[in-house]
């Protein structure tokens, strides 16, 4: 069996909208939390020279949101549903996220949307179509932007045709190697503007109101993959309760 990886990192040091903050607590400076709660919690004078080399355990806090970084939208996170309830990212079903994948290629495409006949052409050069809960990741070449503020201004998005179209099919889970499965911010606020049509705007994500499905957004490796389809795709979203949204270590499984 063969494991490819195909998450983007969450790094401290990469250009992000959202900033992210990660502080770190040294094994030295861990050792003096733990005595000082020591104190604190049971009146102990714990002596730092107890422990090897005076050190106890490292510690990492992160401020970030749950879209940084590859990650799983929930239907909570396209706003209020149509069909009822959108369920948060803690209650969907897991069955949804270890699945056959298939990667459509849509290096070509430019910065802008991509409809539903051009998906159409793809499974038919690929000779086909998506199974249902089958996993569909959009390869638009994003990702060699990652870190970078290219990343969120250059990419293809899907209108919601396209979505519907996906959905008819019977899939669940549309992954995506760019920042947002939608296009680009700047692009469709410029597509709003020139048309006055409110259709433009975020199309792909607003689907989600009218039928349930999830994104995975901000994939990477999907040049890795030595063929379209023929793998396993699992990407658990992490259990944050009442969550719009849940980081996952997307991985792609392959028998050798």
């Amino acid at each position: 069996m063969r494991l490819i990886d195909l998450s983007s990192p969450v790094d401290a040091e990469f250009w992000e909208p959202d900033p992210v903050t990660h502080e770190v607590l040294s094994a030295a400076e861990g050792a003096r939390h733990m005595a000082s709660e020591m104190k604190e919690h049971f009146g102990l004078d714990f002596p730092l020279d107890t422990l090897p080399g005076g050190e106890f355990l490292t510690m990492d806090t992160l401020t970030l949101t749950t879209h940084t970084g590859t990650h799983v939208d929930a239907p909570s996170h396209y706003g209020t549903a149509s069909y009822g309830r959108a369920r948060h990212i803690d209650e969907m079903p897991l069955d949804w996220f270890c699945r056959p994948g298939i990667v459509v290629d849509v290096r070509d495409a430019g910065t802008g949307t991509i409809g539903a006949d051009r998906l159409k052409e793809e499974f038919g050069r690929l000779g086909r179509t998506p199974d249902p809960l089958d996993i569909v990741l959009l390869h638009t070449g994003a990702s060699a932007y990652v870190g970078t503020p290219r990343y969120f201004t250059e990419f293809a998005g899907l209108d919601g045709p396209a979505v519907h179209y996906l959905l008819d099919l019977g899939v669940r889970v549309i992954g995506t190697d760019a920042f947002s499965l939608d296009a680009p911010f700047t692009y469709v606020i410029d597509q709003y503007r020139r048309t006055q049509d409110p259709a433009v705007l975020w199309p792909a994500h607003f689907a989600g109101r009218d039928r349930e499905y999830c994104q995975i957004e901000r994939l990477a490796n999907l040049d890795a993959l030595p063929s379209p389809y023929g793998f396993q795709v699992t990407c658990f979203p992490v259990k944050v309760a009442r969550a719009g949204a849940g980081w996952t270590r997307a991985v792609a499984t392959l028998d050798d």
